[in-house]
């Protein structure tokens, strides 16, 4: 659809938080281009994967690995240059930033020294899995990724049975099937979605309860995919089965 080059506004020093899409390359806004092209440096998990977001807008910016596995080494320095001015901006490999992804602890110490910090909103798995969902949208709870053990995804179960909430997971593609079929047990009669490569050519809602979702993947020959599950809230007069209070 052609092209068009502008001249990024300088940015004021201080740490920026930027949102990129999950999926499609589309979903990302005007000002997170803009900020992303003034930055002094572009922190990321992985700058392979970055530098395809960055080839796809011209951008010619440096990028720095910033991940769970470098943190603690790397954080003294990037707040040292923050202090001294910079303009860096931090970036996950798709989303926001901070959510299931590091930058937790470089904006707690930012802010606590005194830097400044700018979060620049965009695409969120979170957000659009629960748009899509068709479950209650005024109260819902963000869990982060599934337990990967099925005696603390149980435990996890338990704990949440009561809470009147929509409920939203990341999960494994690998144990998707496993999890619903204890979520089936464990929080019987719940409406669920599972929403499955959020803003990619092959995105996927499937709506029901656990036991029927479960059903439906388990006759495929594989679960591929980011999935984000999101679980309705208990029903007025849903009970508690003798077994999950044993739990």
């Amino acid at each position: 659809i052609g092209s068009t080059w502008f001249e990024a506004e300088t940015l004021e020093p201080g740490l920026y938080i930027v949102a990129t899409p999950i999926g499609n390359l589309g979903d990302i806004t005007i000002r997170a281009l803009a900020t992303l092209a003034a930055a002094d440096t572009i922190l990321c998990e992985d700058t392979r994967m970055s530098a395809r977001l960055m080839e796809r807008y011209a951008i010619r910016n440096r990028l720095e690995p910033y991940h769970e596995h470098n943190a603690q080494k790397v954080r003294p320095a990037i707040l040292e240059r923050l202090k001294q001015g910079a303009r860096i901006a931090l970036i996950s490999d798709a989303g926001m930033p901070l959510v299931s992804d590091p930058g937790y602890r470089l904006v707690k110490e930012a802010t606590d020294q005194g830097i400044a910090v700018t979060a620049c909103p965009g695409a969120s798995a979170v957000l659009t899995g629960l748009a899509l969902s068709g479950l209650p949208t005024d109260r819902f709870t963000f869990a982060g990724f599934m337990p990967q053990k099925q005696g603390e995804r149980k435990r996890l179960f338990a704990e949440f049975a009561q809470l009147r909430s929509t409920l939203i997971f990341f999960e494994s593609p690998h144990r998707l099937v496993e999890t619903l079929q204890d979520m089936a047990a464990a929080l019987p009669g719940r409406t669920l979605a599972v929403t499955r490569e959020l803003t990619k050519l092959h995105e996927e809602v499937l709506r029901g309860t656990a036991a029927e979702i479960a059903a439906i993947l388990e006759a495929r020959p594989s679960v591929k995919g980011e999935i984000t599950l999101i679980v309705g809230p208990p029903g007025e007069a849903e009970a508690v089965s003798e077994e999950a209070l044993d739990d």
